[in-house]
């Protein structure tokens, strides 16, 4: 039992890393206000530049995390959290947002590199798809949710409300996780210390430890960038519809078909099926661009989950996790930060078409990359 609330405990922590992200979505049009001075670049930069901090630091979160320990990470980046937020209240200027922003990234970092690693170490045996699944589904439900919620709280006490709310969150989720969390174990002595870019080299060169990070990065060069550009494609009776439902169906997939088939497939196959899948949804678009759009986002939803549930079956230590998960916030913010403007490209030179051109050499991309990481594990031993 103590096992099940410590997962989700630490999905709920997820739930306020993602909000990272979101509560600046959802409130832009009054930070628009707020800092009505600034270009649209720069108001874009308040919510990019915390996917960049992940980008560039990525495995090192992972290598850091591996001498600290989770607990130390969680409950440290969740208390940075919880402070930003309680500043950001204040509407502080555009420099200082923006220097709590990149701080705000390192506390979203050091949440979603540790929380898989906790997760897969708490949850055994034919539980660990079902959790892995679980925390895959973070970032999805968190936009559903503040899409809900944020309006209200906004309407009633502006975005300082909203927050204070999550400052109030990820503080007492804090709390929780350091009663949950148990102490973390001295780091094992270390060989002879190798340079950074020599540490992120092993990584990417493991066919286990890189593996998940590697096949990652095309799911989500598609996901937001097909969730950000295909809506305004559709006709409009179709248009708010088909918006709602794709991360919907991305989610219950994921949680339902997707959890029953990492009991039967390993998660490396079940991503490639995903793939494939997502692959008949592109072409799809091409006849039924609303039919092939939801199919396309139901089947990046097992990809996900997949790719999470593939952390522990592939890596059995948990410094190699540590690092895996690592590889997978690095590759992730990559392919979220190159994948929108390439859309958009192909949609500006192709029309409608680029939607296809676009996601179907990528699902054809991570089923190449898996198979080729498969045959070099199967080579290795």
């Amino acid at each position: 039992m103590r096992s099940v609330v410590l997962v989700l405990a630490v999905w709920l922590a997820g739930l306020g890393a993602a909000a990272q992200f979101g509560k600046i979505s959802v409130a832009w049009d009054l930070l628009a206000v707020r800092y009505e001075g600034a270009s649209p670049v720069a108001l874009g930069l308040i919510v990019s530049v915390v996917g960049v901090v992940g980008l560039v630091f990525g495995t090192t979160a992972g290598l850091i995390l591996a001498r600290l320990g989770a607990r130390r990470v969680m409950v440290g980046c969740l208390a940075a959290g919880a402070a930003v937020s309680l500043v950001q209240a204040g509407l502080p200027g555009y420099g200082a947002m923006l220097v709590l922003r990149v701080v705000e990234g390192f506390s979203h970092l050091g949440i979603v590199v540790a929380a898989p690693v906790v997760i897969a170490g708490t949850a055994t045996g034919r539980h660990q798809g079902l959790a892995m699944t679980l925390w895959s589904s973070f970032f999805g439900l968190t936009y559903a949710i503040l899409a809900v919620l944020a309006p209200p709280v906004m309407a009633a006490g502006g975005v300082a409300a909203l927050f204070l709310g999550h400052a109030g969150w990820m503080a007492a989720m804090a709390v929780l996780l350091a009663v949950l969390l148990p102490p973390d174990r001295a780091a094992a002595a270390e060989g002879p210390r190798r340079g950074l870019l020599a540490r992120h080299l092993a990584i990417y060169a493991s066919p286990r430890i890189g593996a998940v990070g590697l096949g990652f990065v095309f799911y989500t060069m598609i996901y937001v960038a097909v969730l950000t550009l295909v809506p305004p494609l559709l006709p409009e009776a179709q248009r708010v519809a088909v918006a709602a439902l794709m991360p919907l169906s991305s989610i219950i997939v994921s949680l339902t078909l997707g959890v029953w088939a990492l009991r039967v497939v390993p998660a490396v196959r079940l991503a490639q099926l995903g793939y494939m899948a997502g692959a008949a949804g592109a072409a799809l678009f091409l006849l039924a661009p609303a039919a092939g759009a939801l199919l396309l986002s139901g089947a990046l939803g097992i990809a996900q989950g997949a790719h999470f549930a593939a952390i522990p079956q592939l890596n059995a230590s948990a410094p190699d996790r540590a690092a895996a998960a690592g590889s997978i916030a690095q590759m992730g913010n990559l392919g979220t930060t190159t994948g929108t403007p390439v859309l958009a490209a192909l949609l500006a030179a192709a029309g409608p078409a680029g939607v296809t051109l676009f996601a179907l050499p990528l699902c054809l991309g991570g089923i190449a990359m898996h198979a080729w990481l498969t045959r070099r594990r199967r080579v290795i031993g």
